[in-house]
C-alpha cells in the first residue's frame, strides 16, 4: 500500500512562479516544497501573493479550479487611491472588463493588515487603501483588472482564504499539511 498524497496550504511568497518549473530560472515552488505528486489547485501571479492550495488529488484540484462550484476567494488588496461609495458599488455588482462581466462580489474597506514585509517594498505615488474582496471566479488578473477599472490600482494583493482554508499561523514560503476535515470542508465548497 502507498501513502496518500498530502493536501497542503502553501504561504507563496511574492515575486515565486505558481509552478514547479521555469526555464528562465526564476523561484518556483520547488524552492519551497520538496514532495513529489503535488499540483497547485490554481494559481498566483508572480507579483501576487498568499494561499495556494497543492495535492496530488486530480479530482479535489478539478473541484477547486472549476467556477461552477463557486469556492470563495478571499483577499486583501492594497489599492492606490480613495476608494468612494460608487467604486465600491461598482466592484460589488461587477465590473466589465473588455467583452466579460466579473460576477457579484464582496468588497470592503478595511484596516492596514498585519503583514509580513514583502522582499520588493511597494512605493505609492498617493493614498492608498486596504480592500477585503471576496470573489467566486478567477479569471487571469481578474482583481487587478477590476480595480483598475473602478480607477483604484492594485499595488499588493495577498490572497488570505480558499474557502474554509486560510493562510493563520503560516508565513511566506511556509506550507502545512490539511486536516482531513479541512479537506472535506473544501470538497463541500465551504
Amino acid at each position: 500500500m502507498t501513502a496518500k498524497t498530502p493536501t497542503l496550504a502553501f504561504y507563496k511568497p511574492y515575486d515565486v512562479l505558481s509552478s514547479f518549473t521555469d526555464p528562465e530560472g526564476r523561484a518556483t515552488l520547488k524552492d519551497y516544497i520538496d514532495l513529489p505528486g503535488v499540483y497547485a489547485a490554481g494559481r498566483l501571479d508572480r507579483d501576487s501573493e498568499g494561499l495556494l492550495i497543492l495535492s496530488g488529488d486530480g479530482a479535489l484540484i478539478h473541484h477547486l479550479t472549476d467556477p461552477r462550484h463557486h469556492l470563495p476567494k478571499t483577499y486583501w488588496v492594497l489599492v492606490e487611491g480613495v476608494p468612494t461609495p460608487a467604486a465600491l458599488g461598482q466592484l460589488a455588482s461587477g465590473v466589465q472588463l473588455g467583452d466579460y462581466r466579473t460576477r457579484r462580489c464582496q468588497v470592503m474597506e478595511m484596516p492596514a493588515p498585519d503583514l509580513p514585509p514583502r522582499s520588493k517594498p511597494v512605493t505609492p505615488h498617493g493614498p492608498t487603501a486596504w480592500l477585503r474582496l471576496v470573489i467566486h471566479e478567477g479569471k487571469k488578473r481578474q482583481i487587478r483588472h477590476m480595480t483598475a477599472a473602478v480607477g483604484l490600482p492594485t499595488l499588493r494583493l495577498v490572497r488570505v482564504a480558499i474557502g474554509p482554508v486560510t493562510l493563520e499561523g503560516l508565513q511566506p514560503g511556509m506550507w502545512r499539511e490539511l486536516r482531513p476535515e479541512e479537506v472535506s470542508a473544501l470538497r463541500r465548497g465551504r
